[in-house]
């Protein structure tokens, strides 16, 4: 039986065959594995599976319980869709990255222990840095190296963690642990780097619009999901995540709205919508935990279907700036209808899916009396629309017409495309179905005549605004420009901790060299050619320091005498016997003195 295997294998060991296959029968076997692991799922009972003994620990490679298996279930229907959106790419090593991939992120989430979730933690970080690579540019290139550096040091910081957590706890087990103490604080900042912390983001959108079409839609879903899972495992109720959660919602809305390139708006989307989901996880309510994992849920479909849609634009165009593109609502209709759908999303209109799990965050924040985290959460309610759910299909397929002709995305991109818009539709109309999945039982209603009105009447005057702002031209403009973000400080901190190691450490570390490696030992050889002629340099240097004017020349003279001679054939040296005799009369006052 499948059930036999945990989630993470069939992916993992699926991948290694992928290599081995040709034509349709490899693009079946690749659409067969995420069915195959979704089955498996469902016939995995709650409770602890796959305990392997090791040293004197115990790795849990299927923890499942309601948590974890709703991650599961996205994880591998996402895993199924950009599969499908992929089938073109004729590269082997992205399908095989991929899917090491999306199994190293099921078996994070299904992960018992922390040794294991580390290691799967840092698979994922290789096998995403190879999806960026494969896009074979220069900034691709840069892009990649920096998102593989900055995941190690948050493994770096996950592994200092764990192993303070174990000295001090003496259990590699993967539960609550709160800021509890040093360890918690390392393993806090591990994952707040993959899921993209304020001041540790950059990677996201430095890293993601460099990927491949199609790579950049598996980068969407899995490394900052995770984290989610992995906050919402360890540190629920954790009040700083609900202000860190709030300052992600609200940044990126300005970066988005003068940014060019629409992929990376939609990258800081990214960051906007996982805020939602770490305030709701820093609150810890049952409604905000549930909130926190739908809305997961329902981002990894619609964000996914927004960046397929923009990936679809570029497979066509080679073109993603807003200045580039415009007008291909004519010659791209079906995916300009999807691409609205997923703005529609994101927007959490009524009947579409955000709606349904963001508005539970929202309530959760309203519950505990939280104004402030409540008018920033709806002011980045407004920020989203504003540039995921107009910027995105207006500069695309509206607004000035760019003159690009071209021809509908193929076939199996707008299949992806339509099972994800699908989905995001369905649990709009039908959120119980959702709800019956998530870890606590939900008695939240999303469709009130109260939510439905002041949710209709925040989007249509954001949507105002827009055009308000866009037609006095205020709005800014589209520019070909590089926009700064929090990576300039570390950048140029780098710089700077480059030009002190190349500058004033490289002079201080070579004037050591030579004092301690070149001049100590080379005076210490010189010395030790003729140690009698060094002892009278040394006296006579110091008499001519004491003497008088009247003695001087002559002691200078007899220095003189001495360096002339010294190390000549003519300079007279301690015989070997004469050299024995001092040492050994040394020895016997030594012995005299400590035992009188």
């Amino acid at each position: 039986m499948v059930s036999l295997l945990p989630p993470a294998a069939i992916f993992i060991i699926g991948a290694l065959l992928i290599p081995l296959l040709k034509g349709r029968l490899k693009s079946a076997y690749m659409l067969l594995l995420p069915i195959i692991a979704f089955v498996n799922i469902l016939n995995i009972p709650e409770g602890m599976h796959w305990v392997v003994p090791f040293l004197d620990y115990e790795l849990i490679f299927g923890r499942v319980d309601r948590l974890s298996m709703i991650f599961g279930y996205i994880f591998i229907i996402i895993s199924f869709i950009a599969v499908l959106f992929a089938l073109r790419v004729k590269d082997d090593g992205q399908h095989v990255a991929a899917f090491l991939y999306a199994g190293s992120a099921l078996g994070a989430i299904f992960a018992g222990d922390l040794l294991s979730l580390f290691i799967f933690w840092e698979v994922m970080a290789v096998t995403a840095t190879y999806l960026i690579w494969a896009r074979k540019t220069k900034a691709s290139y840069s892009a990649g190296l920096r998102y593989l550096l900055v995941h190690i040091l948050g493994g770096l910081s996950l592994l200092i963690g764990i192993i303070i957590h174990v000295h001090t706890v003496g259990s590699i087990e993967f539960a609550y642990m709160g800021l509890s103490g040093l360890a918690s604080y390392f393993i806090l900042l591990g994952f707040g780097i993959n899921c993209a912390f304020p001041l540790l983001h950059s990677w996201l959108t430095d890293a993601y619009p460099e990927a491949t079409i199609t790579g950049t839609v598996f980068l969407s879903a899995f490394t900052t999901k995770v984290a989610v899972y992995a906050l919402a495992r360890a540190f629920p109720g954790t009040d700083i995540l609900i202000w860190v959660g709030a300052v992600m919602t609200a940044f990126p809305i300005f970066y988005a709205v003068i940014e060019n390139d629409l992929r990376r708006v939609l990258a800081y989307s990214l960051i906007n919508q996982v805020g939602f989901m770490v305030v709701g996880i820093g609150i810890g309510t049952e409604l905000a935990i549930n909130g926190a994992t739908a809305h997961a849920f329902n981002d990894i479909l619609f964000k996914a279907l927004l960046f397929m849609s923009m990936g679809a634009v570029m497979h066509q165009t080679g073109k993603i700036n807003a200045t580039d593109l415009g007008g291909l609502y004519k010659s791209m209709p079906i995916t300009a209808t999807f691409c609205i759908i997923g703005a529609a999303s994101i927007s959490a209109f009524p009947l579409f899916s955000a709606f349904v799990s963001k508005s539970m965050v929202v309530s959760a924040v309203a519950h505990e009396g939280m104004a402030i985290i409540w008018f920033v959460l709806i002011f980045a309610s407004a920020g989203v629309f504003h540039h995921a759910g107009i910027k995105i299909p207006y500069f695309a397929f509206f607004g000035h017409d760019s003159g690009i002709r071209t021809k509908e995305a193929p076939l199996n991109m707008l299949l992806a495309m339509g099972i994800a818009a699908f989905l995001s539709i369905f649990i709009g109309v039908f959120p119980g179905t959702l709800y019956s999945i998530l870890p606590y039982p939900v008695e939240y209603v999303p469709y009130t005549a109260e939510h439905v009105v002041s949710q209709l009447q925040l989007l249509f005057f954001s949507a105002l605004a827009f055009t308000l702002l866009l037609l006095s031209g205020i709005y800014p403009a589209e520019k070909r420009a590089v926009n700064l973000d929090a990576d300039w400080f570390y950048r140029k901190g780098a710089g700077a901790f480059m030009w002190f190691i190349n500058n004033p450490m490289a002079k201080v570390g070579t004037a050591i060299d030579k004092t301690v490696f070149d001049a100590i030992p080379s005076s210490i050889a010189w010395a030790s050619k003729n140690p009698q002629a060094v002892l009278k340099l040394a006296a006579d240097t110091v008499l001519l320091r004491i003497s008088g004017s009247d003695k001087r020349v002559q002691i200078e003279q007899r220095i003189k005498r001495e360096k002339e001679m010294y190390p000549g054939d003519i300079v007279k040296h301690w015989p070997i016997g004469t050299t024995v005799l001092w040492i050994t009369l040394f020895l016997l006052v030594y012995l005299l003195v400590y035992y009188l």
